[in-house]
């Protein structure tokens, strides 16, 4: 899968939990869920459990404690996909 699919598929994901829409209407590889979206941490969960679900891994909690920002998470998005 292309970085270009996956970054719009983690974009699709997050918007719902995103109270900032320029911000995401900016996101890129540095854009950190917390500080840069204002995603709560029970929120992130919900991410992290949706990314599991839309791109069918699984992401154990070392890897989902690494996905704070998008760079970050593609990074592990990628590895899980290549396993």
């Amino acid at each position: 899968m292309e970085k270009e699919e996956m970054l719009s598929k983690l974009k699709a994901i997050i918007k719902p939990y995103v109270k900032n829409d320029e911000a995401l209407e900016n996101l890129t590889e540095n854009t950190d869920f917390i500080n840069d979206l204002n995603i709560n941490s029970a929120n992130l969960v919900d991410v992290i459990l949706d990314v599991e679900e839309v791109f069918d891994i699984e992401i154990d909690n070392e890897s989902m404690e690494k996905m704070i920002d998008v760079k970050a998470s593609l990074s592990i998005i990628e590895e899980k996909l290549n396993k």
